[in-house]
C-alpha cells in the first residue's frame, strides 16, 4: 500500500508493510531539497524516489542532496534512475549529490563508475 503524506514543505511517499518497504522523505534546506531515503530502492520503488526527485529538480540551478544513510540496497534499476535524475539535473543547471551511503551501496557505485557522475558527501546540509 503506497502512501504519500505533505509536511509543510517536505514530502513523505513509500510503501507500508512490506519487507524492505521503501520510504522517500524530503525537505528543503538554502540550496535546494534533501531527499532521505530508506528501505531498498529497486524495481518496485523507483517510482516513489521519482515521486519526490521530479518536484525536487523543477527549479533551475538547484542542489539536491540525496541522503543515502538509511538505503540498505539498490539495484540497477535505481541506480539508473538515480543517474537518469543526475543527467536531467546537469541539463537544467542543477545537481544530485549523495551522502552517507552505507557501506554496500557505496561499493556498488564504485563498481558501477556512479562515483564519478555524483559528488559523494560525508554529511547532509542543516
Amino acid at each position: 500500500m503506497a502512501r504519500r503524506q505533505v509536511k509543510g514543505q517536505g514530502l513523505t511517499v513509500g510503501r507500508l508493510g512490506a519487507p524492505g518497504a521503501f520510504t522517500v522523505q524530503s525537505s528543503p534546506w538554502a540550496e535546494g531539497t534533501v531527499v532521505s531515503l530508506y528501505g531498498e530502492l529497486d524495481l518496485d520503488s523507483v517510482t516513489e524516489l521519482n515521486e519526490v526527485l521530479l518536484p525536487a529538480l523543477a527549479q533551475p540551478a538547484t542542489v539536491v542532496v540525496i541522503d543515502c544513510a538509511g538505503l540498505e540496497f539498490c539495484d540497477s534499476t535505481g541506480l539508473n534512475a538515480l543517474l537518469r535524475a543526475q543527467a536531467r539535473a546537469v541539463d537544467d543547471g542543477s545537481r544530485i549529490e549523495l551522502a552517507r551511503p552505507r557501506p554496500l551501496v557505496l561499493r556498488m557505485l564504485e563498481l558501477t563508475g556512479a562515483t564519478d557522475a555524483f559528488r559523494v558527501r560525508d554529511t547532509v546540509p542543516g
